[in-house]
């Protein structure tokens, strides 16, 4: 059997991808045996087995998301600003021409943006002395048209010559549909912000998953691989099975819970969806993504902390829940308000699954039992893996 290998020119200095020397079907068979290494416990006790990952048929420019930081020229480059990926483990950034993760054409406007604000003399961002104007740039392209939204992190509200650098970015890359300047004046190495000023278009892209239309603004949570989160959140799906309401926690821009009522109504039943996050510009946008697909009456959306939201509703009241909390994992408080509130069913969606089987022991001593378990390999060449786990009461 042949195997399929990558190559890139800056891959030994690039941290990105530390298994593209590894031929692909070896990385998934590295991914199966840690999976089923770490759920081992688990699959002995419930009497499951962890399937196969699921697998991207072509794992490349599956990235539909691309930033890079900006730094002031050197002698190395003639005075021109530099931009890039940092080299692995230091500050040094080391410039790309074209990533093969990334969507086509992303990285080539976020190379334009160094090239067209040095001929209008607008200054990077120094590190060191806190200085300068343009830090970071951020596009995101729509898995559905390939539509473009572009970020511009300035140190400052002020971004010199602004409508003259949009007008000559939009002319070299017409799939740009907005451009939007986050402010961001924090000695940090966070790269964006709270504060956006819009600079051409909406100010936003829509895109669609699972048939379902979906708002992303330039802070938005949207997942970076779209085609694998479609097989991720199927499978969530899969797990509620024929329930008739369901709390989607940690539910940021509303997309699973979203898809989740549309299946539903497809079959010709209806899904009542309570999502409930913290973050309030997500909660606004869940709404209006409801509203966009039709499901308004539906799904609600509510800005409070899940658990304690939990703890208002009576028993059984839900009969499904679905979570997708950060790399942290969930807390033990949330997953006893689970088992308190008693759902049938428990979707338990993870993009750090070391912390997933830690949550885990807390469901199943609460009488949950693990029916499924399924890896998924949303960034290819990287040692990520997501998974979902099904769990019933």
């Amino acid at each position: 059997m042949g195997y399929k290998t990558y190559t890139c020119a800056i891959a030994k200095k690039c941290g990105g991808c530390e298994l593209l020397a590894v031929p692909y079907e070896l990385q998934l068979k590295r991914k199966q045996a840690a999976m089923e290494e770490l759920f081992a416990q688990v699959t002995a006790q419930d009497g499951v087995r962890v399937e196969a990952v699921r697998d991207m048929d072509v794992p490349r420019a599956y990235r539909h998301k691309a930033a890079t930081p900006y730094a002031p020229g050197s002698r190395a480059t003639g005075g021109r600003m530099r931009c890039g990926f940092y080299e692995r483990g230091t500050h040094k950034l080391v410039y790309c021409k074209e990533c093969l993760t990334e969507a086509a054409g992303l990285r080539a406007v976020l190379n334009d943006v160094a090239r067209v604000a040095d001929s209008l003399h607008i200054r990077a961002y120094n590190e060191d002395s806190g200085r300068g104007v343009l830090r970071h740039a951020v596009v995101r392209a729509a898995y559905a048209t390939g539509d473009i939204l572009l970020t511009l992190v300035t140190n400052g509200p002020s971004l010199p010559h602004a409508e003259s650098l949009v007008r000559r970015l939009v002319k070299r890359n017409p799939r740009i549909v907005s451009v939007v300047q986050n402010i961001n004046d924090r000695r940090t190495n966070a790269i964006l912000g709270t504060r956006n000023n819009t600079l051409f278009g909406s100010g936003i892209l829509h895109d669609k998953l699972l048939g379902c239309t979906f708002e992303i603004g330039p802070t938005s949570f949207y997942q970076t691989n779209p085609a694998q989160t479609e097989v991720l959140y199927q499978l969530a799906i899969e797990g509620i099975q024929d329930a008739r309401t369901l709390l989607d926690a940690y539910c940021g821009t509303g997309t699973i819970g979203i898809c989740a009522a549309a299946q539903a109504q497809q079959a010709g039943h209806t899904l009542q969806v309570a999502g409930v996050e913290q973050v309030s510009n997500a909660v606004g946008c869940a709404r209006r993504n409801a509203r966009a697909n039709g499901l308004a009456e539906s799904c609600s959306f509510t800005c409070a902390d899940a658990t304690e939201w939990m703890g208002s509703q009576r028993r059984s009241s839900i009969d499904a829940v679905i979570l997708d909390p950060p790399r942290a994992g969930s807390t033990p408080e949330f997953l006893r308000g689970v088992a308190r509130l008693g759902p049938k069913y428990v979707s338990y969606v993870s993009c750090n699954p070391t912390t997933q089987v830690r949550d885990l022991a807390v469901l199943r001593e609460a009488g949950y039992r693990v029916s499924r378990i399924v890896p998924v390999d949303m960034f290819p060449h990287t040692k990520h893996v997501e998974t979902v786990v099904q769990l019933a009461r």
